[in-house]
């Protein structure tokens, strides 16, 4: 398992920022803000895409509860398409930190690119998730959550298997989306690949 950081500046109070969601065809980007105590303890705390669904489940009550603040955001796909998908992550990011209890000091940002927080310095970090305790425990929130989210979207929407594929253009999702079309939870500016029905 790997050694993530606690800190990247000794002394401040820092958030991670993650996001889960970017590169799905339907359903909200969902980003989380975390505050983590710099002596908190969470057995096998990880980037969230090396930890099976079960083990993200595990861990998410525990780092809620350990937590000095935390806030997870969903952007919906109208936004999203009215934003594009990379402006839309950085505002779910900025709603998160805005929603936090606890105002931190310095943000620390997974991927290279961030809208600046008014009047909070951050750091990007590529593969951050991977690289601090803070960023990590972000991204299992906002992908716990948002893979919640989805599930209760499929008993609404079965035939899309958004249970499963969680809204990512896996080919029985694009198999839907050739039968049946897009519902009100597809990203419209997204390339769907779906053919529309010929008129006759």
């Amino acid at each position: 398992m790997s050694r993530l950081a606690s800190y990247h500046a000794k002394g401040l109070l820092e958030a991670g920022c993650d996001e889960a969601g970017r590169g799905c065809l339907a359903g909200p980007v969902v980003a989380a803000a975390v505050i983590l105590p710099a002596r908190a303890r969470i057995p096998g705390l990880d980037d969230s895409k090396k930890l099976s669904a079960a083990r993200r489940e595990a861990l998410r009550p525990l780092i809620e509860r350990h937590a000095l603040a935390w806030a997870v955001v969903a952007v919906e796909p109208a936004e999203i398409d009215s934003l594009n998908i990379l402006r839309a992550s950085f505002v779910a990011m900025h709603r998160a930190i805005d929603a936090l209890q606890q105002r931190p000091q310095h943000l620390l940002i997974d991927g290279n690119r961030f809208i600046p927080y008014p009047g909070i310095p951050h750091t990007c970090f590529v593969k951050g998730d991977a690289r601090f305790r803070c960023i990590a425990a972000a991204s299992i929130l906002a992908k716990t959550h948002r893979d919640a989210l989805m599930s209760r979207l499929h008993d609404e929407h079965p035939d899309y298997n958004w249970a499963i594929n969680k809204g990512y253009p896996t080919e029985d999702h694009r198999s839907a989306l050739d039968r049946i079309g897009p519902c009100a939870h597809h990203r419209r500016s997204f390339r769907l690949d779906y053919h529309e029905p010929e008129l006759f």
